[in-house]
């Protein structure tokens, strides 16, 4: 797969709420989450150059269903539910996440997964713990600090820098990661670059 100068023809497939009801296809899917506002849908819709193809809201935790779009018909953005939803029951917040880590831990052509930090914050421990979870299920990732043109270069600096510090705790060696901004298209070359180089490399493998 190439991604020729990066011009990308988005399709909206479906959503899923379970994992049995995503698209039955064995094209690379490459997964985007993150905490409620952490900016996932303008990310999406930056790196596909479409302002309407995932839906932005005000609203945190907004994305609850498992969100398919097909890229030049050779592979998958995946649109995934956040962590950290801010208003709702324990009881929806408990199925959010079975059905997301189901998706996570058993979806057998997912390349990557991005998880997507605000880089405005100091390290926030529901981002250091969905990370480890993704350790625990040895579901390759790669982290994408958002909103990058809200911060000053030091504030920047100093927010990765805690960042990686805390993730070296438990990790010998840190994963590939990326600073973006919806607004300036920081990134998306790099982004998808990186989904280019490894799209031959099937790394997944599931549990």
């Amino acid at each position: 797969m190439k991604i020729e100068n990066y011009n990308l023809n988005s399709q909206f497939v479906k959503s899923s709420p379970t994992l049995k009801e995503c698209p039955a296809t064995d094209l690379p899917e490459y997964a985007f989450i993150g905490r409620s506002n952490v900016g996932k849908s303008s990310l999406i819709n930056m790196l596909c150059m479409n302002s309407k193809l995932a839906k932005t809201s005000s609203t945190p935790g907004k994305t609850r269903l498992i969100n398919h779009y097909l890229i030049n018909e050779s592979w998958y953005l995946v649109d995934l539910p956040g962590y950290g939803y801010a208003k709702v029951s324990k009881y929806m917040r408990r199925d959010f996440e079975k059905n997301l880590f189901n998706y996570l831990g058993k979806r057998e052509n997912l390349y990557c997964v991005f998880v997507l930090i605000d880089s405005r914050l100091s390290p926030q421990s529901n981002d250091i713990e969905f990370i480890s979870r993704l350790g625990e299920l040895q579901t390759p990732f790669a982290i994408i600090f958002t909103k990058t043109d809200k911060t000053t270069r030091k504030q920047l600096n100093d927010n990765v820098k805690a960042f990686t510090n805390e993730m070296l705790k438990m990790w010998e060696e840190l994963p590939s990661f990326f600073y973006s901004s919806s607004t300036t298209k920081r990134g998306r070359e790099e982004i998808l670059g990186f989904i280019t180089e490894i799209s031959t490399k099937p790394v997944f493998q599931a549990q």
